[in-house]
């Protein structure tokens, strides 16, 4: 009798791990939408260490790198197969004059940096090698103009010097500066938040100077990209796109950023040192995007029925506070497994609004904010969110296959979030990906998935991001803790895919 009380015993623990089935619905014979890869995008801004030290050491250090550009970033970015660029900001964007940073290096005159950190900079790194490194590591360069205190003509030359053919002083002055073929560069932001850093402009006023500058930026077969407000301005995407659409030659994109504060502007919380409450927090925080998102999304589909205009989500991820001890200015945190779950959320989201999301580029790439990689001196630290990336670079052009989530809910002190949120593909090959993840830091999850359609299908391989602590993160000197491992912890028959998921996790299943 005590024995079979001992198994119902543990039939019950058992059960309670997986408390509530969770039905996902995926049709694999509806993929009329393209995941565009550029929704992998990445920011680099000329903030902290991103740029000076992140990607740039110079010719003479004595860290390994190709024409100043750094070959352990170079080998680690093309992992995670990067499709553009952005740069050079950001805040940055909006008083860096182009001119500066281009010709010989030892004639380039320094500037202040008054946006982070009130450093001065040499600009050593200009248009030269920031179309350099892109074409190193084969992503497309996304170029952000100076509205904010710059002119047209500005605009229009740095237009000219990178992207014109034909005989002009421009062209002139780039063949002097050593770079024979224009570099054609597709994508070009016409300022950055004008609503605030960019300028404190009027919605009104922008638009006007918008259309002004646009008119001007000629040269080349060019996308060009107004800046968005902030997320939940209704008012400046409408007025924005009302009075830019009606030149409908002079825009092809809106730019959308978010950000997840824990608590807020004023109270971002700590990357590292955090609690399960900060954890929920996070979460709830990168959750409410999907509201924002359909907003504007709302807005941009009545005033652009045709879906022309692209949301360009350039700017996004988790800001913490800065990690004790380092310039405020230089906005370094670290990155544990909770910022490679909100990666997932981030990503799983823009994978299902694909039809009108075109791009988004995570801030930053090196040692700023929720960072790709963190380095010092001459070592390389690959962060979670990294592998996210690499995880999730499968869905780059793929077809985005409709998705039903119907999950549990995660709680924390009376408050509920959806536990699961998931987003599925089927690439050129007709593999099928299903990403997950699973929010709850503390409970594992059972996952039953219909597979609608083909039924041909056979298991191909499964991996997956976790690790034992919410707050455990990867660090200099030390055997990562948070990567990407093999993942076999389900049942495929018949169409029917059941996945035991464990908490604070992101999985990818492959399916032939």
């Amino acid at each position: 009798m005590r024995l079979l009380k001992s198994l119902i015993l543990v039939l019950i623990l058992s059960s309670n791990a997986y408390s509530q089935t969770n039905q996902i619905t995926i049709n694999l014979d509806s993929g009329n939408v393209v995941i565009d890869k550029n929704i992998y995008g990445h920011f680099a801004e000329h903030l902290g260490n991103c740029i000076y030290g992140g990607f740039w050491v110079g010719e003479d250090s004595k860290i390994p790198n190709t024409r100043g550009i750094r070959n352990d970033v170079i080998e680690a970015m093309k992992e995670i197969n990067p499709p553009v660029i952005r740069w050079p900001g950001g805040c940055f964007a909006d008083y860096y004059h182009w001119k500066d940073g281009i010709g010989p290096q030892e004639q380039r005159p320094t500037m202040i940096n008054s946006s982070w950190g009130g450093v001065t900079e040499d600009n050593s790194f200009g248009t030269h090698e920031f179309l350099d490194l892109c074409e190193l590591i084969g992503a497309e360069p996304y170029i952000c103009i100076n509205v904010g205190s710059g002119t047209v003509q500005e605009a229009a030359d740095w237009v000219e010097y990178v992207n014109s053919a034909n005989e002009s002083p421009m062209t002139k002055l780039r063949k002097q500066n050593g770079r024979e073929k224009p570099w054609n560069v597709k994508y070009w932001a016409v300022g950055n938040e004008s609503w605030g850093c960019g300028g404190n402009m009027s919605p009104e006023y922008y638009a006007d100077l918008f259309n002004r500058f646009s008119t001007f930026l000629r040269a080349g077969d060019l996308y060009k990209i107004a800046s968005g407000g902030l997320p939940d301005d209704i008012n400046w995407t409408s007025t924005v796109l009302d009075k830019t659409k009606r030149h409908s030659q002079l825009i092809d994109g809106y730019s959308y950023h978010y950000y997840t504060f824990a608590y807020g502007w004023n109270n971002k919380g700590s990357a590292t040192a955090f609690s399960e409450k900060d954890w929920f927090a996070t979460m709830y925080q990168t959750l409410q995007m999907r509201k924002s998102l359909a907003d504007n999304i709302s807005v941009m589909d009545k005033l652009d029925p045709e879906n022309k205009i692209g949301l360009i989500a350039d700017e996004w991820g988790n800001w913490f506070e800065v990690e004790p001890g380092t310039n405020p200015g230089f906005l370094y945190q670290q990155n544990t497994i909770r910022d490679a779950v909100t990666a997932a959320v981030y990503l799983n989201i823009f994978n299902n609004n694909a039809r009108r999301v075109k791009m988004a580029n995570i801030a930053q790439t090196i040692n700023v904010l929720q960072a790709m990689l963190l380095t010092k001196d001459e070592k390389i630290v690959k962060t979670p969110t990294f592998y996210v990336f690499k995880m999730y670079k499968v869905h780059q052009d793929a077809a985005l296959l409709p998705i039903k989530v119907e999950c549990s809910n995660y709680e924390f002190n009376g408050q509920k979030l959806p536990s699961i949120t998931a987003s599925a593909s089927k690439d050129a090959n007709g593999k099928i990906h299903i990403s997950l993840a699973n929010i709850d830091p503390k409970k594992d999850s059972k996952i039953e998935i219909s597979l609608s359609g083909k039924n041909d299908l056979k298991f191909s391989k499964g991996e997956i991001i976790t690790s034992a602590n919410m707050n455990d993160f990867n660090d200099f000197d030390k055997e990562e803790k948070v990567n990407i491992s093999e993942f076999n912890d389900f049942d495929f028959k018949r169409n029917k895919l059941s996945v035991n998921m464990p908490s604070k996790s992101v999985v990818t299943i492959e399916l032939n």
